[in-house]
C-alpha cells in the first residue's frame, strides 16, 4: 500500500517556476514508478511524465518537453516535478500517481494523490 501527498502548487505569473513534490509513505515505495498528471476543468486527466525507481523516465506531453523535469529522491520517498517557464495553459490540478511499471502509471495507476492546484496568470 502506498499513500501519496502532493505539495508545492500555487499561483504564479507566466515565466515563473514551481517545484511540485509527491511524498509517499509505505515501505515498498522504491519499487514503484511514479508519475504526474494534470487536469483542467471539464477535461480529462492528462498524463505528463513518469519515473522508475532507477531513474528511467517517460515524458508524454509535448507541451512540457524542455520545461518540465521529473526526478525522484528515494532516500526521501519523494518525486518532484520541476516546472519552468510556466504558461497560463499549464494551469490545472496536478496529481501524482504510482504503479509498479511506467506503462501502468501512464495507463492506469494503482494509487493517486489528492492533487495540488497550479494557477499561472499572464
Amino acid at each position: 500500500q502506498v499513500q501519496l501527498v502532493e505539495s508545492g502548487g500555487g499561483s504564479v505569473q507566466a515565466g515563473d517556476s514551481l517545484r511540485l513534490s509527491c511524498a509517499a509513505s509505505g515501505r515498498t515505495f522504491s519499487r514503484y514508478a511514479v508519475g504526474w498528471f494534470r487536469t483542467k476543468p471539464g477535461k480529462e486527466r492528462v498524463f505528463l511524465s513518469a519515473i522508475t525507481w532507477g531513474g528511467s523516465r517517460i515524458d508524454f506531453a509535448d507541451s512540457m518537453k524542455g520545461r518540465f523535469t521529473i526526478s525522484r529522491d528515494n532516500t526521501k520517498n519523494t518525486v518532484y516535478l520541476q516546472m519552468n517557464s510556466l504558461k497560463p495553459e499549464d494551469t490545472g490540478v496536478y496529481y501524482c500517481a504510482a504503479a509498479n511499471t511506467l506503462r501502468k502509471v501512464a495507463e492506469g495507476p494503482d494509487y493517486w494523490g489528492q492533487g495540488t492546484q497550479v494557477t499561472v496568470s499572464s
